[in-house]
């Protein structure tokens, strides 16, 4: 069953003009959504890269329901409640060491537009008139005003453009010319203004999953605490496991100032974020005078249902042998990306941990690239749920995936290619 355009629906990042029927989902199980009409579809994204473990994985959807029969939600401005202080725990135990303090929102875009404004009330509450942030070219970092204005300028973000407060841009840490990176940003630092440098830690998202090293990372650690700028971490699609270990700076062996969290958290099941900071950020808003309190607040901040899915999530790492899936999947995904080494058809192939992706060579680059919907169609009529950016086809998929359902994606991929050259 699809829906119609006449549906008063508005779907985000959907020309609605252009696609004018939409699938309906009615069920959904470890990798596997199902229509209405009981078509069945390999989601091999994650669904926009929430689902970690499976859909309706039975200990997170188990913990929902207990959790629904004692507490639905309170205001938790003034009021606590159990999962959000044991998820708070559990977190700290979790995250890299240094961290030590919870702020909970509700999606990717809040926990990241949270540590912007923590970074920017550190200072300010210091009596030191640092604001200007920085942030690597091809950046995303998500859709409300101090996010669109962190990620790059582009089609995602030109409407709004006057709305955005100014960025200043490093060059992306290209293999080979990480130096320029170092350079730019140590003249940045060199300014007293800076705050923050925000990164999307060993791969970029939306800016077209671009990979870049750890040790990268590192120096880049190294160059912030020399100048005392802050390092906001946006681990929002690389934790919980994607790039192969629990948070992606784990590898860089760094503790950012801020970590941002959320998609992965509830294993995908509930809306919940949290942005985790050290203690000299919190200390900096600890303080008998009100106007250094930290205001900011969403309606449902730690709804208790949400935490719950999250602890029930964390509960899934220890018991459960997660980490060998990742590790398998890892290997699954490295050897069906080999199968394209050298086909011309591809380029930039390239893995993190779980994701796999690579470019098609069609001539049309970019994420308003023509081909991006075609690709999209074609996959979704093999029934296999990939969403290119552009040109650029990506594999992220549930920890519990399949060999055999990795073949039928990259079956999938080598026979879209084959349509396009035809084309």
């Amino acid at each position: 069953m699809s829906v119609q355009s006449e549906s008063p629906v508005w779907h985000p990042f959907t020309q609605h003009a252009l696609q004018a029927e939409i699938p309906e989902i009615a069920r959904a199980k470890g990798a596997i959504l199902q229509t209405a009409s009981g078509r069945k579809i390999l989601d091999a994204i994650s669904s926009w890269w929430v689902v970690t473990h499976g859909h309706r994985h039975p200990h997170i959807m188990d913990a929902i329901k207990r959790q629904c029969d004692v507490l639905d939600h309170v205001i938790f401005a003034g009021f606590t409640h159990e999962p959000a202080e044991r998820l708070a725990q559990e977190l700290i135990r979790l995250a890299p060491a240094g961290l030590s303090h919870v702020f909970y929102s509700d999606s990717g875009s809040t926990a990241v537009e949270v540590g912007l404004k923590m970074a920017l009330g550190y200072w300010h509450n210091r009596g030191e008139p640092r604001s200007r942030i920085l942030a690597l070219e091809h950046a995303y970092h998500g859709d409300t005003v101090g996010t669109m204005s962190a990620g790059a300028r582009g089609v995602f973000n030109e409407a709004y453009g006057p709305l955005l407060f100014d960025v200043e841009r490093l060059p992306f840490p290209v293999s080979g010319s990480e130096q320029g990176t170092f350079d730019a940003l140590e003249a940045a630092c060199r300014d007293q203004a800076v705050a923050a440098l925000i990164v999307e830690p060993l791969i970029l998202g939306a800016g077209g999953m671009l990979t870049w090293p750890a040790e990268t990372l590192a120096e880049m650690k190294r160059i912030c605490e020399r100048f005392d700028v802050l390092l906001i971490a946006d681990e929002v699609m690389t934790g919980w496991g994607r790039t192969g270990t629990l948070f992606a700076c784990e590898q860089a062996g760094i503790t950012p100032d801020i970590l941002c969290l959320a998609k992965g958290i509830t294993g995908g099941s509930m809306p919940l974020a949290a942005t985790l900071a050290t203690a000299p950020i919190f200390e900096a808003h600890y303080s008998q005078d009100r106007t250094r309190t930290f205001y900011h607040s969403s309606s449902y901040t730690a709804n208790p249902i949400a935490c719950a899915a999250a602890l029930a999530n964390v509960g899934i790492w220890q018991s459960e042998p997660v980490g060998q899936r990742i590790s398998t999947l890892s290997t699954l995904q490295s050897e069906r990306l080999n199968r394209f080494s050298g086909d011309q058809r591809f380029s930039s192939l390239r893995q993190c941990g779980t994701i796999a992706a690579m470019d098609l060579a069609c001539g049309d680059p970019g994420y308003l690239a023509g081909v991006g919907p075609r690709l999209y169609d074609f996959f979704l009529e093999r029934d296999v749920l990939l969403r290119p950016l552009g040109s650029t086809i990506y594999v992220l998929p549930p920890y519990c995936v399949t060999a055999q359902d990795l073949d039928k994606i990259y079956d999938a991929i080598s026979d879209a290619a084959e349509l396009v050259n035809a084309a």
